[in-house]
């Protein structure tokens, strides 16, 4: 059985830290300790390292300091290396442990704290690169609101196919073309066909849009014709990030029958840097939403009780547009939806197990996408597509510019929070990239 994380003084949330701002920090407090890979200043790399307030703490150096023995030692020398791949592989137990060993290095009255302090380096000087080597890229569908959302626009008469609830729908995606929060995506080029017309045209995308995502990276996995059972796969999940799985609705509306996605998604999706792991999301677990009555219960295989109890999470998440216009103008971001991941209508240990059902085997690094986590509210839709209704009702924005989808010069930022009574809010850092002309 899937059973839920013991909190533990790592989530004390009186607990105080000595690197300065890291107290109060909107995402990266003592409580959450995110892991990545980052070249520091002055160029020496990629390595792994953790993010505490607006610093790096450099886990190479620390190492090097000596301040890691034991269980924690060998997490953290898998955790140090150009690409967090082993480290991922290595299972929960050894990251507890080096999460543990983290969190008594950086609070506050640690007798280490002098040559820990001499590990960090600022994080605005520092190169953040792909946590891991992604080796396959699966995305889901399991925002219930956006499938229905999506499925008015192209079958208005059958929104919701009967598959979908008995079912975690996906489709695989392509990983050579992820890339990390700041690159630059470039608008694609496909066949767009307007319902009008005889035959398609190869064109840039005109209905750019973008997709409110929550990343899961995969853990230990499986082997080839071993399917993880529901009730463990939250084993074989390493940790979690943001994901922009960028679209091309015009390009996809021509494409997308029989076979589903392919040139409309693979030109691009952005990921978040650091991973989140499930200890620092484990006080915010809440149950799986009860399914709506007279909707099916999920097949034995897909259906585990303490995964129902709390495989769910209660975490914020946020899409924000800065046109070139607002830039200039000195306008801020303008958000425009706010969502949940508790919108989500199956749970992680679902995905994965649903995934590996037929035998196939997830590696270290591999990386889920939740699909759009879309609101039930107007205000959260995680789409341009639902939320100017297919174009149809434009987005009026602060600057008195509208859009109906992305513009060329556009950046889109996504941020996600977790807070609650009596525990320490954490955050996911952004995952932002700006829109570059059709080549």
């Amino acid at each position: 059985m899937s059973e839920a994380i013991a909190l533990d003084a790592t989530h004390d949330p009186a607990r105080r830290s000595w690197v300065p701002g890291a107290d109060g920090h909107a995402d990266f407090p003592v409580q959450n300790l995110p892991f990545g890979i980052f070249t520091p200043p002055g160029g020496d790399g990629p390595r792994g390292g953790v993010a505490i307030g607006d610093s790096i703490l450099d886990l190479r150096a620390a190492l090097a300091a000596g301040l890691f023995t034991g269980a924690a030692g060998e997490a953290a020398e898998a955790a140090a290396a150009e690409t967090l791949n082993g480290f991922m592989g290595l299972g929960a137990a050894p990251r507890r442990a080096l999460r543990q060993r983290l969190s008594a290095l950086l609070t506050a009255g640690s007798a280490e704290q002098r040559r820990a302090a001499a590990c960090l380096h600022p994080a605005d000087r520092c190169i953040l690169h792909l946590p891991a080597r992604i080796g396959d890229y699966t995305d889901f569908y399991v925002g219930i609101h956006h499938a229905t959302n999506v499925g008015k626009v192209f079958r208005p008469d059958n929104p919701l196919l009967p598959n979908y609830k008995y079912v975690p729908i996906g489709y695989h995606g392509r990983a050579s073309s992820v890339r990390v929060s700041g690159a630059d995506v470039r608008r694609p080029k496909g066949q767009l066909k307007a319902p009008e017309a005889e035959a398609p045209r190869f064109a840039p995308c005109e209905r750019l849009d973008y997709e409110l995502e929550l990343g899961i990276w995969v853990g230990p996995g499986n082997a080839l014709g071993e399917p993880i059972p529901v009730g463990e796969a939250a084993a074989h999940v390493a940790g979690y990030c943001l994901l922009n799985d960028w679209s091309a609705r015009d390009i996809q509306a021509w494409e997308y029958q029989p076979l589903g996605p392919f040139l409309a998604k693979n030109f691009g999706s952005t990921i978040s840097p650091w991973v989140v792991t499930p200890e620092a999301l484990a006080p915010f677990r809440i149950p799986q939403p009860p399914r709506p009555q007279g909707d099916p219960a999920p097949l034995p295989h897909l259906l585990d009780a303490a995964d129902q109890r709390h495989g769910a999470f209660d975490l914020a998440l946020e899409v924000l547009l800065l046109t070139p216009a607002m830039r200039e103008k000195g306008i801020p971001p303008h958000r425009l939806a706010l969502s949940n991941a508790r919108h989500m209508y199956w749970t992680v240990a679902q995905m994965l197990a649903h995934h590996t059902s037929n035998g196939c085997d997830l590696h270290p690094g591999d990386l889920l996408g939740s699909g759009t986590l879309s609101a039930p509210e107007p205000s959260g839709l995680g789409s341009l597509l639902e939320l100017t209704r297919g174009g149809r009702e434009p987005v009026i924005l602060p600057s008195g510019e509208s859009r109906r989808f992305i513009e060329d010069g556009d950046e889109v930022i996504l941020r996600a929070r977790a807070a609650g009574e009596g525990v320490a809010g954490i955050g996911f850092g952004e995952c932002r990239a700006r829109i570059l002309p059709a080549a």
